[in-house]
């Protein structure tokens, strides 16, 4: 029987490529759209995959107040419904960032959230909320908690970095090094299906992330290759590039200390908890083959 998955914030990034593969994997979906007063969700749904939300911003632009309104009471609400519905399972998309806005070593999902911004502290109550709820017998939870999230439509930082190396600008702070963990958008619509197909999966908090961590040089190299041009990486020392910075920040430069921090700071997450409930040892993707598909993506645009 083709099972029915209701989808919130169908019409961003990660929902119009969940909506497609989940399509092309023989799902009805459901998308729907929370701005509507009268949303509602599709007799017989099998599940509800939360994605809708209040988006990070980062110029601090935003009212703290609607991080808590989207994030936080839509989620509620959402919930609320699912446990009085017949519907089996409840996906909720939260983020690593509503536990931690730094990692010094490795994420695990039993770090105790210490969010620092509106947007991680709204995720994080919505987190708290929904698991002080008694579940259903017959019901499943999922917390999902993915690091940066990137593929084909995606207009975050690696654009950016995109843009630097296609202009060919040298990338001036190849002397740092770092460790981030990304994520695919291919390894997480393959990570949802699973969760939808294996009722053994237990409910829980859960990371996604690809297996293998990359610094921003990395990231730089496969850009190049990627545009089939020369690493134009140059490793000014660190002493130089933190005064440049300071520099920055007083007179208004795009590289300041919040710009080298971003660029040059470890953000590793651990996705084997995810792995054993799914008894694999590999994502299908490795970190670069998503990221090369993503960067291809911007070629073609």
């Amino acid at each position: 029987m083709t099972k029915i998955i209701s989808i919130t914030g169908s019409s961003g990034f990660v929902g119009q490529n969940l909506i497609q593969y989940l399509m092309r994997n023989s799902f009805l979906v459901d998308p729907i759209t929370l701005r509507h007063p009268n949303w509602k969700i599709a007799v017989g749904s099998e599940a509800i995959i939360h994605l809708a939300g209040k988006a990070h911003d980062t110029k601090n632009a935003s009212d703290a107040s609607e991080y808590f309104k989207v994030n936080t009471e839509l989620t509620k609400e959402l919930f609320d419904i699912f446990l009085e519905s017949e519907i089996h399972d409840f996906i909720y998309f939260s983020s690593v960032k509503s536990v931690a806005d730094e990692v010094s070593e490795i994420l695990y999902e039993n770090v105790l959230g210490n969010p620092i911004t509106p947007y991680g502290q709204s995720k994080l109550q919505a987190e708290e909320y929904i698991l002080s709820k008694k579940l259903p017998e017959g019901k499943r939870l999922f917390i999902i908690r993915p690091c940066m999230i990137h593929g084909p439509g995606n207009k975050g930082n690696l654009n950016l970095l995109y843009n630097v190396v296609k202009k060919r600008i040298p990338y001036p702070l190849a002397a740092f090094q770092n460790e981030r963990s990304f994520l695919g958008i291919d390894n997480l619509n393959f990570l949802v299906k699973e969760i939808l197909l294996n009722k053994e999966i237990l409910s829980g908090v859960y990371n996604f992330s690809d297996d293998e961590v990359l610094s921003t040089n990395d990231l730089i190299q496969i850009i190049s290759s990627t545009l089939n041009k020369k690493n134009l990486s140059i490793a000014i020392p660190k002493p130089i590039i933190n005064t440049i910075a300071k520099l920055g920040d007083l007179i208004k430069l795009p590289l300041n200390s919040e710009t080298v921090q971003k660029l040059t700071e470890n953000y590793r997450v651990s996705n084997q908890k995810i792995k054993t409930a799914l008894k694999i040892k590999k994502l299908p993707y490795t970190a670069q083959q998503g990221l090369e598909k993503t960067i291809k993506s911007f070629i073609n645009k």
